[in-house]
């Protein structure tokens, strides 16, 4: 199974960074896992809301260019789903059992997701209500796929 993280913008933090690394070390032996970025776009202070919809149809069209017809789209949106960590245990492997050999998780940036992409998703999923800084998100959304598969193999993993 190869798990794709499609999101907006480049990751500066260096202590996300190595959050990051660390988790896609450890899911090396569960899944292939690969990173799409595609750039963002400058978001001015107090900008319309026609331009916020343009930088997020922009950004969209640049998620939607790495999305195959044949890929399982997750999208991270505040109004998904909120699934417990068994829960999305579950999804992932039911996926693989149906046979879907990529599921793409998709971090839309500071804006969010434009409507095309939460159209092409096959669900929308959330973490909380709030809001987190999407650089952070893709840690956490990590996090959460490499407790899966701990969950998945019945392996420990704390609580």
């Amino acid at each position: 199974m190869e798990i794709r993280i499609l999101s907006v913008g480049k990751i500066k933090e260096k202590y996300l960074n190595a959050g990051i690394d660390e988790y896609a070390k450890r899911l090396s032996r569960y899944c292939k896992l690969s990173f799409v970025q595609v750039p963002d776009e400058k978001t001015p202070d107090h900008a319309s809301d026609a331009l916020n919809a343009q930088i997020k149809q922009t950004e969209g069209v640049r998620l939607l260019k790495h999305i195959k017809e044949s890929d399982y789209v997750i999208a991270l949106a505040i109004d998904g789903k909120m699934p417990d960590s068994v829960e999305l245990s579950k999804k992932i492997e039911n996926l693989g059992i149906a046979g879907e050999s990529t599921i793409d998780f998709v971090i839309g940036g500071s804006l969010g997701l434009c409507e095309e992409v939460l159209n092409r998703a096959d669900e929308k999923i959330s973490f909380s209500k709030m809001t987190f800084p999407h650089q952070l998100m893709q840690m956490i959304l990590l996090e959460q796929i490499y407790r899966s598969f701990r969950i998945m193999k019945n392996e420990p993993y704390h609580k």
